[in-house]
């Protein structure tokens, strides 16, 4: 589903990534685990095409990234959650969620948009208000909804248990779990995997830009 080869991305001549390899199968969720300014945006930003990188390689859904624009990523069935959300206040849950879908000219807009609310009633249940009035869990319920409308195949959720309350953490990995098991693949990142051990079947951490494969620890009964 995806593969990553020796991956390097410079800023402003700075590196952020050291060449990082990683591969997420089909079906399976890993997590990207690393402190504040390991380079887990930076990584995520660069599969989505926001950033180009030095060297180094990443294909989805066995297409080589290097040729396709932002864009055209988009319209691959791979949707992205950002940390801070990036909802446009003004418009409705329902209008924010269907925003890909537009851009895209995604077909079946209506059945696909009835699947998200099935999986997710609670955005349903607020899909008039405007983001605006929403809390900031409730908003990242819908950004992740959002990230669903394309999404199908392969979903990159930047920091999603980030400032949520917890009944909301556990709802998101409820939605997520089911999201597993209908097939789609998961990259996620977190400071720490506390809210989706249990959920990850990988484990990578990330330390100054280099990342490297740990063992998934067991769920505590406790």
């Amino acid at each position: 589903m995806l593969k990553v080869r020796d991956l390097a991305v410079e800023i402003q001549k700075t590196p952020i990534l050291r060449q990082v390899s990683l591969e997420v199968p089909e079906g399976s969720v890993a997590g990207l685990i690393g402190r504040n300014g390991a380079g887990k945006t930076t990584f995520l930003r660069t599969l989505m095409g926001f950033l180009k990188p030095s060297s180094g390689s990443a294909e989805i859904l066995g297409r080589d990234m290097r040729t396709l624009t932002a864009f055209n990523r988009a319209g691959l069935q791979i949707g992205y959650m950002p940390e801070d959300r990036r909802l446009i206040p003004e418009l409705t849950v329902e209008e924010n969620v269907l925003v890909p879908a537009w851009a895209t000219k995604k077909e079946n807009i209506g059945a696909h948009l009835a699947w998200i609310y099935e999986l997710m009633p609670e955005v349903a249940a607020f899909s008039a208000r405007r983001a605006l009035q929403l809390s900031g869990g409730q908003q990242k319920l819908v950004a992740l909804a959002r990230a669903l409308m394309t999404g199908e195949k392969l979903l990159l959720l930047d920091e999603p248990f980030e400032g949520v309350a917890p009944a909301l953490s556990h709802r998101l990995v409820e939605v997520l779990h089911t999201l597993k098991t209908e097939g789609v693949s998961i990259l996620l990142s977190e400071s720490d995997y506390t809210h989706s051990a249990g959920l990850v079947d990988k484990v990578f951490v990330i330390e100054r830009g280099s990342v490297s494969e740990r063992a998934v620890k067991p769920k505590s009964n406790q």
